[in-house]
């Protein structure tokens, strides 16, 4: 949308662009002028950003009503002392003297694609069960469908389905997930699949921060910025920090879909509350406890590190993986190890190079590196790695889940950790074993006492396994 437009307006290009957002003065992209002529016309209509509700404030854009997350700043814009969330502010701050903008024009008409998937790859008799029980939620516009699947199931392409119905009823449809990581790597697949679709990303790092395409994907921070305008949502990983301990993504997502709609949650490890809605039909569900290569999950491992606290402490890798590091099954594997801090994975990460060389086991051209949430060559390190130019990657739990590669082994340093919980293991196990063509990567948690999440986490894996057809 160019920033100048002269009346008459072009409505079809402002419903586009501003149709289901909700936005600060800022963010709307459009000269003074032309801003207050919307405005007057009723195209755009005002809300106040922050009110006060039952001797509490509540910020309009993320829900939040919680006191210490708002704070007072002097303006600049009307010289007063305001009230401004907290909670909120990387979005780009709101206070109590700004309003937030969202469209009251005319609703923009969506293609119906006739023919929108482009992928040429085969269902499992499995997957295309749970795949067109979303065609069906979509068709019948259920509100609300829970998809269970393992790690590995394929529930990327279960949903080629159930996108495909949407768009041939020219419906706009939003895949939010909690990380970016997964945001990047979805993009190119499902560009791919739907090659004749609008598709955009939007995460923190994005470019491209319009937001106008049919097919939308989202990190859940993003929803922030919609009001009503989703046909179709669907919420990937709801069990994932920071969308399951943070209210303010259910607001989003909430408030992101219109009034008749559909949402599908997808998740490997639902928590407590959603197998309780289950258990009592309040969720409809449907569960696939099978990968998509028909073989079992990888069943973790526990390995007892005596000084394993002292190790780490010192940044020296448990001595009993490196022990197992020599010996392990198949030394071409790439191996993917994960540490509960940023701190340990940038220290740690020079001592374990100089001691895999010394013992052969990471080559002379072979790369070893570290990633974590603030790592500024964050994509990159995770690209070169998915592309074997890295052959061991030390994390944290950024990549426990939504990112696959090929053929890993996977180790935890610390697998007691507070930060492991039990949903966090199950992801983290489920990295190794992907694909068809090596579906036994090992799995090994390394601790100093084992957890009650470390037996919970076998467990289950044990108990898809068994739900899936494999005895032991």
């Amino acid at each position: 949308m160019p920033s100048n437009v002269n009346a008459p307006f072009n409505l079809k290009e402002l419903s586009i662009q501003y149709d289901g957002k909700l936005l600060l003065r800022k963010e709307i992209l459009l000269d003074e002028p032309v801003f207050q002529q919307l405005l007057s016309s009723n195209y755009l209509t005002e809300r106040k950003s922050i009110i006060r509700k039952n001797l509490k404030f509540q910020c309009q854009r993320c829900g939040n009503q919680t006191a210490y997350l708002f704070a007072k700043i002097p303006c600049q814009l009307c010289h007063h002392t305001h009230v401004y969330c907290r909670k909120c502010i990387e979005m780009g701050r709101v206070s109590e003297c700004e309003m937030l903008y969202y469209w009251t024009g005319p609703t923009p008409k969506w293609l119906r694609h006739a023919h929108p998937c482009s992928w040429q790859g085969q269902l499992t008799s499995v997957q295309r069960q749970a795949a067109e029980r979303i065609v069906a939620a979509i068709r019948n516009k259920e509100s609300e469908l829970l998809v269970w699947a393992v790690c590995g199931a394929g529930k990327t392409e279960m949903l080629f389905l159930g996108i495909t119905e949407a768009l041939q009823h020219g419906k706009r449809i939003c895949l939010a997930t909690p990380r970016a990581d997964v945001v990047r790597e979805l993009l190119p697949r499902l560009q791919k699949a739907f090659s004749t679709v609008s598709i955009q990303a939007l995460h923190g790092g994005s470019g491209d921060k319009h937001g106008t395409a049919q097919l939308m994907l989202a990190t859940t921070h993003q929803l922030l910025r919609y009001q009503n305008a989703f046909d179709v949502i669907i919420i990937d990983e709801i069990d994932a920090f920071p969308y399951h301990a943070d209210p303010s993504l259910p607001f989003a997502s909430n408030r992101a879909k219109k009034a008749e709609s559909t949402t599908i949650y997808l998740t490997a490890t639902p928590r407590k509350q959603q197998k309780e809605l289950i258990r009592r039909k309040k969720l409809s569900h449907i569960f696939v406890p099978i990968r998509f290569h028909g073989q079992p999950l990888p069943v973790p491992k526990k390995i007892l590190s005596h000084g394993l606290k002292r190790d780490l402490h010192n940044h020296l890798p448990p001595a009993a993986f490196l022990k197992w590091v020599n010996v392990r099954k198949n030394p071409n594997r790439q191996l993917l190890i994960f540490v509960p801090s940023i701190l340990l994975a940038e220290k740690i990460k020079p001592v374990l190079a100089i001691k895999l060389k010394k013992a052969g086991v990471l080559k002379s051209k072979e790369k070893l590196q570290s990633v974590h949430a603030s790592d500024p060559d964050r994509e990159s390190k995770v690209q070169a790695f998915r592309e074997r130019d890295t052959f061991i990657l030390i994390t944290t739990t950024i990549l426990e889940r939504g990112v696959t590669f090929p053929s890993v082994d996977v180790a935890i340093f610390d697998a007691g950790h507070d930060v492991f919980d039990e949903a966090a293991l199950v992801q983290i196990a489920g990295r190794a074993g992907r694909s068809p063509n090596d579906p036994t990567g090992e799995v090994l948690f390394f601790h100093n006492g084992k957890t009650e999440a470390m037996v919970q986490a076998i467990d289950s894996i044990k108990s898809m396994n068994k739900r899936g057809g494999f005895s032991k």
